[in-house]
């Protein structure tokens, strides 16, 4: 994604973000979505921007691949979605397995975590895993795919 796709991807402002959160139906992602709202923007010191429609960003990275694709992303997201909510670990999931262990009941894709229910996870433990994801993808062009990193696929049953 050229930086002009990225700043079309990315919607400025607080009410933009505001409007998505007033679209989450389900009690418990919008709650959990409010407390991931503090959470993000303490741990990255970045405020939020909503991505594509429905991913609250914060920050941004620029990435590269040795395939040559490159583009601009946001550095830390979430996304309240029905079934659970979406927290993106643009550089995967395999890069936090200890924290995973600590975390509580989740379940992850290769940059993904998923989360049903923020009260029964360890918070400072989320905070570190954002704040780690964060610090890593914005020291500079990042040119390692989240499938790259150590892990996969995996569930931490309640």
């Amino acid at each position: 994604m050229s930086g002009d796709e990225a700043a079309r991807a990315a919607t400025e402002g607080p009410a933009a973000v505001r409007a998505l959160l007033n679209r989450v139906k389900h009690p418990v992602r919008r709650r959990d979505a409010e407390t991931l709202l503090d959470l993000f923007g303490r741990t990255t010191g970045a405020a939020p921007q909503v991505w594509h429609g429905s991913i609250i960003g914060f920050g941004e990275y620029h990435y590269e691949y040795a395939s040559g694709r490159k583009g601009d992303s946001a550095a830390a997201g979430f996304a309240p979605r029905a079934a659970a909510t979406t927290v993106y670990l643009p550089d995967g999931v395999g890069a936090h397995a200890d924290r995973l262990e600590r975390l509580g009941p989740h379940t992850t894709g290769v940059g993904c975590l998923y989360l049903k229910n923020l009260a029964a996870i360890d918070l400072d433990v989320l905070a570190e895993i954002v704040g780690a994801s964060f610090s890593t993808v914005t020291r500079g062009t990042f040119g390692r795919r989240a499938r790259d990193s150590a892990g996969g696929t995996r569930a931490i049953p309640d």
